[in-house]
């Protein structure tokens, strides 16, 4: 699916609101820090919204065959204290509903409400498949200078602007790391016609990995460069192509032909 759209017409708006999902129910993450990385609520509001609405997320999740599989809502809002409250969790497999929020237990104890059900995986089991696929949301907009300089993000992991993008090939197992450099070379030759080899390696010093390419040219064995002298279209098509080959959940990805040939751009898809 392509989303097209002036600026400031909202894309990045809506490819936000599956990092939002994600953010709930990933590891170290939960509905307050999720709404705190962006901010606050009042941030997460329309410019042009009235005073102090609350905000609401609906989705539904299926097949081509059953669309409306699932449905999950979610409505929250900013006290007065600051304090991020829901207003409604719903959830409805195939038009059951399994939860309606809030029930008699959120009312005497309105402190649950600062919580989902979708990340407590002590009562999400009826519906833990939903947040398990919201868990598999990958968002990609890479910054062709983390790649380079990858001390800019040490510790991080799943950087969606792809900080730690050689990590992750190098965390990949050997095996699937060569099958999967194999086919980017492949595809790789139509933006580079001249690189014919692509691998991983490991600073001797640091241990730090590295991607390399060999480019054949007027000598008899080309000449390798690294990732810190590939274009910054090269970097952002590696980045792009490795994310997809994952193919586990919904990938996002924010202007993909950013510093790309408009004759790359056409093949993309």
């Amino acid at each position: 699916m392509f989303l097209l759209g002036a600026n400031a017409s909202g894309k990045s708006n809506f490819l936000d609101v599956f990092r939002f999902l994600r953010d709930i129910v990933a590891v170290g993450g939960g509905f307050q820090a999720a709404v705190a990385r962006r901010g606050s609520v009042a941030k997460l509001r329309c410019l042009f919204s009235r005073r102090y609405p609350e905000l609401r997320v609906l989705v539904r999740v299926g097949t081509d065959e059953a669309p409306d599989e699932w449905t999950y809502e979610l409505r929250f809002n900013q006290e007065q204290q600051r304090r991020v409250t829901l207003t409604r969790e719903f959830v409805a497999h195939r038009d059951r509903t399994l939860l309606d929020r809030p029930d008699e237990e959120d009312r005497h104890d309105p402190q649950r409400l600062t919580q989902t059900h979708l990340e407590q995986i002590n009562v999400n089991r009826e519906f833990r498949a939903l947040a398990e696929f919201f868990s598999e949301v990958k968002y990609l907009h890479v910054v062709p200078q983390l790649i380079r300089e990858p001390d800019r993000s040490t510790g991080k992991r799943d950087d969606p602007y792809g900080g730690d993008f050689l990590e992750e090939v190098a965390r990949a197992s050997e095996k699937t790391r060569n099958v999967w450099l194999r086919r980017i070379r492949e595809a790789l030759r139509v933006a580079v016609p001249q690189s014919d080899e692509l691998e991983l390696w490991r600073d001797p010093a640091r241990g730090t990995p590295h991607l390399r390419s060999r480019f054949q040219h007027w000598r008899l064995h080309g000449a390798w460069q690294g990732e810190d002298q590939f274009s910054d279209g090269t970097l952002r098509l590696l980045g792009l192509l490795w994310s997809t080959l994952d193919g586990r959940g919904p990938l996002l990805l924010e202007e993909p032909g950013l510093s790309l040939h408009p004759d790359v751009v056409r093949v993309l898809p």
